[in-house]
């Protein structure tokens, strides 16, 4: 083929016509961001991840924390910074032609951090390296990666917490190291919660989206709390106002349950909140409302009935506070209202269900106040009031007519209310730069009525107590502690003491060891509550005696930085008339609650926080023992066989949460593994005779599996798989009962494997 000159000419102009475009944004000059990543402490952010999402480009800032971003047209651009330990940020660039940006960012650290702050048992909040008590934190991230609608959600993946479900009352009861949950002190804000019977039940009646963090203190504080915290506590902190002047967050999740779920017929998990928080001039106001609905689940029942009862809560709070430079003070008033139902089955001849109904009220009013009257001296009060109310409702119902009447049985229409007053106020005074001196008074007023109870009870408890910190060395801290009571019921020791020590072996090891005389009257639940109904019998005792213990724990710390902390720790408690449940020699049929000569608990655990480039890992693991109390019988009982003085069980955990920085995503893998749970199951002869049979509930494992993913400015979507392992009762070599206050036959764990799915809105102004 022959070209003309006409061709050649016609084909140049083509092409630069063609080449045209691409030759002029060529031309164009490019922009450059250039910027440095600093931490919260000034150090250099290195390895933080800077990505601008709209363009899927990203880099890693160097040694320094400086980053640059080449070759970029005018425009304006987010950048997402991210970084292992460190809140995401997010910072908006203006781009002109053929000009540098230069940015200096600063991360804050987030609240999963080794060195995080802690305030329970403190005089003021400290970090955690610092405090003489070894505590544990569950933050508002770890909260928020989980997906959990409740608290037992949260701690059910933690070492040394087990749980126990009684599917008739549709509660749930707490296991610490070993110590069942009327042992465990719960508070929010630092103040007790109050509960019926001995399960801790308050658990559950707390709103998940009001806590900021969970702090844990394993072993006696009792010199601090007083009664119930012989086990440990754990302290519920609510979310407390940050630097936005205006802030609205909401949050919806739906969640199946086993198989079940229907988003309008009432099968399923379904929680809806909304917060809105005001602050100006030193005043903060906040309100916020949370409805959490439970289908329940059939399980192996049939017809009406559901071995899981449906349960509807709903949950307010409101709060307006002021705070200055010196002076921080609070109302707060916490709100529930829940409803649960079990339905009876239906009888095929009268064609008639017995159902009843267990409706709760909780009202719970915190004034508290932080006064710092100068460097040496602070002072802080709490008061609380808290009205319990639960009302059993006892109906039955015509299927054929779908006509409903009150059922008139023994304990199958009542109140049982509960009133609680707690009054504490400390001062905390720094005698010296080595010497601190903390007094308190500490004054608790229970009292309770209803149709289950005897009269009109009521416990007075009146404490002062004292503790110092004392510095001798830079590298030694010392934290001896005196608490004196006065109780309307009982005679308390004369002082209740403890004595905690911290020793910085070298820069990243330390040592703590403690001891602790705990004391605990009985409640008045345990006294004078008398339940008894289609599968409950249990009667109150008001011959108890009053609980004391011997408690020795200590833990090695060993800190590399913030990459990595390991926590070797162990404990021996020894109980002296620990409660208990045992038969009641009236009647054999019949539980109460009695006193154990004799209680012991022992363990090791061990526990690693790591984190590398985008993994942020937590393993553990823990062997606790529990004494074989049936030792300690009277010499008139006969017990089967040779029983070992303790019973082990082992239990291993780990927490995976690995961030992709290209997608901008956290996956998170909770497991844990717990060990076999040996107890006994005592019988009663004929003649009198108590004997006990081994029995054994086994072993199982758990896994979470979530997703978390920003889909806009200020959505959050959230999604996983609970109960990966489909596990709904653990098998016990007993027969049946289906009370958590029997150790016989299947244990109820969960309602089997469930799928969720939830948007969070975070709305800041400042």
């Amino acid at each position: 083929m022959r070209y003309t000159y006409t061709h050649c000419l016609s084909m140049i102009v083509t092409l630069l016509v063609l080449t045209l475009p691409t030759l002029v944004r060529a031309q164009q000059p490019a922009s450059r961001i250039e910027g440095t990543i600093l931490l919260a402490d000034g150090t250099p952010g290195s390895a933080a991840t800077v990505q601008i999402k709209s363009l899927k480009r990203a880099t890693t800032a160097d040694n320094n924390g400086h980053f640059t971003l080449d070759d970029l047209a005018s425009g304006r651009y987010e950048l997402q910074i991210s970084m292992v330990g460190y809140e995401p940020t997010r910072q908006t660039v203006d781009m002109e032609n053929n000009k540098s940006s230069t940015v200096i960012i600063r991360l804050k650290a987030a609240q999963n951090q080794l060195d995080e702050v802690v305030v329970t048992g403190q005089y003021e909040p400290q970090s955690m390296k610092k405090s003489v008590y070894q505590v544990r934190v569950i933050n508002s991230e770890r909260i928020r990666l989980r997906g959990a609608v409740n608290v037992i959600g949260v701690l059910n993946n933690e070492l040394g917490f087990r749980f126990s479900n009684d599917l008739m009352l549709g509660t749930t009861d707490i296991q610490l190291m070993g110590m069942s949950g009327r042992n465990v002190k719960i508070l929010l804000d630092g103040l007790p919660m109050v509960d019926r019977g001995d399960t801790r039940e308050s658990l559950n009646q707390i709103d998940i989206n009001s806590i900021e963090r969970i702090e844990i203190v394993e072993g006696p504080m009792s010199v601090s709390y007083g009664s119930d915290a012989l086990a440990g506590v754990i302290n519920i902190i609510t979310k407390k106002p940050g630097n936005e002047r205006l802030g609205i967050n909401a949050r919806v999740q739906e969640e199946t349950v086993g198989n079940e779920y229907s988003p309008f017929a009432n099968q399923g998990l379904h929680l809806q909140t909304a917060n809105v928080t005001w602050q100006k001039k030193g005043w903060n106001v906040s309100a916020g409302a949370t409805n959490n609905t439970f289908g329940g689940w059939q399980g192996q029942a049939t017809g009406r009935a559901k071995d899981w009862l449906p349960k509807d809560q709903l949950f307010g709070h409101g709060k307006i506070g002021y705070r200055n430079e010196n002076l921080i003070v609070y109302y707060r008033l916490d709100a529930l209202k829940e409803d649960l139902l079990s339905q009876g089955i239906e009888n095929v001849n009268t064609r008639q269900a017995r159902d009843q109904r267990y409706i709760t009220h909780r009202y719970v009013h915190q004034v508290q106040g932080d006064w710092k009257l100068s460097e040496r001296l602070q002072l802080n009060g709490q008061a609380s009031y808290t009205d319990y109310q639960r009302r059993t409702q006892t109906t039955m119902l015509d299927l054929s007519t779908g006509r409903r009447t009150l059922s008139l049985g023994e304990g199958e229409q009542d109140v049982s209310i509960f009133t609680s007053q707690t009054y504490r106020a400390t001062a905390s005074y720094k005698v010296s730069s080595a010497v601190s001196l903390q007094p308190g008074v500490d004054i608790n007023l229970d009292g309770s009525s209803g149709a289950r109870i005897a009269g009109s009870p009521t416990i007075n408890d009146y404490a002062f107590f004292v503790s110092s910190t004392i510095n001798p060395t830079a590298k030694v801290s010392i934290r001896p502690g005196l608490r004196f009571i006065k109780n309307s019921v009982y005679n308390a020791p004369p002082a209740i003491p403890s004595l905690n020590a911290k020793f910085a072996l070298s820069p990243r090891l330390d040592l703590r060891l403690a001891y602790a005389r705990g004391f605990r009257s009985p409640a008045l639940r345990e006294l004078y509550f008398n339940f008894f109904d289609a599968s409950h019998s249990i009667r109150g005792n008001p011959n108890l005696k009053a609980e004391t213990s011997n408690s020795i724990n200590g833990s090695l710390v060993w800190q590399a930085g913030r990459q990595f902390k390991s926590t070797l720790g162990g404990f021996y408690n020894v109980f002296n008339n620990l409660i208990s449940y045992g038969i009641d020699p009236s009647d054999p049929r019949v539980s109460m609650n009695i006193n154990i000569d004799k209680f012991k608990t022992t363990g090791v655990t061990l526990e690693n926080v790591f984190t590398w480039k985008a993994l942020q890992a937590t393993v553990g693991f823990s062997y606790i023992g529990r004494y074989n109390n049936l030792l300690t019988a009277t010499d008139t009982t006969n017990y089967a066989g040779g029983l070992p003085s303790f019973m082990w069980s082992p239990e291993v955990n780990t927490n995976l949460t690995y961030t992709l920085p290209t997608l901008d995503t956290k996956v998170s893998l909770f497991y844990k593994y717990s060990g076999r749970r040996p107890s006994y199951q005592t019988t009663v002869t004929a003649d009198n005779q108590v004997s006990a049979t081994l029995t054994e509930i086994a072993p199982f494992h758990w896994a979470d599996i979530t997703l978390t993913k920003p889909i806009a400015k200020y959505l959050t979507l959230t999604a996983g798989a609970k109960n990966l392992f489909n596990i709904t009762r653990l098998a016990n070599t007993s027969t049946d009962t289906g009370s958590a206050h029997s150790s016989a036959g299947p244990v109820p764990l969960s309602y089997g494997r469930s799928y969720f799915l939830g948007l969070s809105f975070q709305w800041y102004k400042n």
